[in-house]
């Protein structure tokens, strides 16, 4: 008997009991789905938190949190310990001032804004995201955050949103509105930094300065809507400078170090090769590497509960495949009287329970599918109906997602299991006596 003619075999004994193998089909579907739903879920989760993390982050820097050498130039070095090393597209060294400096546009000012000294032919090398403009070619050039307009007031805004506070102190469900600040454009036009040096006793200044820089450049908006960001970034050169009106130390401004890769693909190994040589350095693929440690054994937990029931839907398997066998007694004799080997007999019978659990498995992907697409439209839906307080629209959260690497493991569990199930009534069937058969009764 070759291999068309068992098809064709397989397919006439399933139709004379459609409604059996219909419903045993139906249960195999069932658990199929059930399992890649409850593992989407897991999938889900972990793409909504790698994801957080890609668009939070820029994939290419590497955070510099300290070193095990004794020194206070850590960005000195670096430079020497990563100068012969060519993935390196640019180290990033910023300081931050968060010391209230008055900053001034017409008869506008704020003193929100934190200034950020850095090197802005690094910085542009790193591939600084701007909105607006272009990066700094001159020490009297700056780039400002994507809010800094916004926190420019005039004195009649500062006045009325004081009044405001006021009203909030005595009324707690009072909601403060912020002035609107600045509506123009910034771009290319001149502010004036005021650095104050104040004594705390006293109050009476020591030393003031006034510093006029033009804005050439507006940064991105930051992806967490509810970041006010005023910065203003301006070239490392002033640094000294700023410190001494302000009377301290550059040590003491707080220090942000970086080093970016020139491909994301040399991001591991780039940062492999800092903690080889003692910098406390972090990545976002070391973040992504111990979130997938996480996720790998909480899938694996949920693969195991749908498989419970996968094994439930092959009893049913089972059950199908015992009667066939039973019912279909005399042809098996008559097949082996013609000389059918018994490993073609059990073929057929293990091939019936294999197409028994491939359909079921299709069959359930394609509702795991509908199921999936539905959660993550409608879900999102009703938690913004439910939740008074609304979602933030700029965290997007993945409830189901089904990959190529699920379906298949579905389909192996599923389409392994109903084979499985269908082996020992295959067997039994190889063992069945050709005269005992031919003598039943149809």
């Amino acid at each position: 008997m070759n291999f068309k003619d068992q098809v064709s075999f397989i397919k006439r004994n399933m139709k004379k009991n459609r409604l059996r193998v219909f419903m045993t089909v139906l249960a195999t579907a069932m658990s199929c789905a059930f399992l890649v739903v409850l593992a989407s879920i897991g999938f889900g989760m972990q793409k909504t938190v790698t994801d957080e993390i890609l668009s939070q982050q820029i994939v290419t820097k590497i955070p510099i949190y300290g070193s095990d050498k004794n020194t206070k130039d850590l960005s000195g070095d670096l430079k020497k310990d990563l100068k012969d090393n060519e993935n390196v597209k640019a180290i990033v060294e910023r300081k931050t001032v968060s010391e209230p400096i008055q900053t001034m546009l017409g008869e506008r000012s704020s003193e929100n804004s934190s200034l950020i000294f850095t090197n802005m032919k690094q910085e542009t090398n790193a591939g600084m995201s701007l909105s607006k403009g272009r990066m700094p070619t001159s020490s009297h050039e700056v780039v400002v955050g994507y809010n800094f307009a916004s926190q420019l007031w005039s004195k009649k805004e500062q006045e009325k949103f004081e009044q405001e506070l006021k009203k909030s102190e005595q009324n707690a469900n009072y909601d403060i509105k912020p002035p609107k600040g600045f509506q123009g454009n910034v771009l290319n036009k001149n502010i004036t930094l005021k650095v104050s040096n104040t004594d705390e006793e006293n109050g009476k200044v020591k030393e003031e300065k006034s510093y006029t820089f033009k804005i050439v450049g507006i940064a991105k908006e930051n992806p967490k809507d509810w970041v006010v960001d005023s910065n203003i970034f301006i070239s490392h050169s002033f640094l000294s400078d700023f410190s001494n009106v302000l009377g301290v130390e550059q040590e003491s401004f707080p220090t942000d170090l970086s080093v970016f890769a020139d491909k994301f693909e040399h991001v591991e190994q780039l940062t492999k090769v800092l903690l080889d040589k003692g910098y406390q350095a972090d990545s976002v693929t070391q973040q992504l590497d111990n979130i997938n440690k996480f996720f790998i054994a909480f899938k694996i937990g949920l693969v195991f509960v749908g498989t419970i029931a996968v094994i439930i839907s092959a009893i049913g398997i089972f059950n199908t495949m015992t009667m066939a066998v039973t019912e279909r007694t005399q042809e098996i004799g008559i097949m082996k009287a013609i000389g059918a080997q018994p490993k073609v007999i059990q073929k057929i019978f293990l091939m019936e329970s294999a197409f028994i659990g491939v359909l079921g498995s299709i069959i359930g992907i394609i509702v795991s599918y509908i199921v999936s697409f539905g959660a993550n439209a409608i879900l999102p839906m009703i938690l913004t109906s439910v939740l008074s307080e609304g979602t933030d629209d700029s965290f997007h959260v993945t409830y189901s997602y089904i990959p190529l690497s699920l379906i298949i493991i579905a389909v192996i569990i599923s389409a392994g299991v109903a084979v499985l199930s269908g082996l020992r009534p295959a067997r039994k069937a190889t063992k069945t006596n050709v005269l005992s058969a031919l003598r039943r009764e149809i």
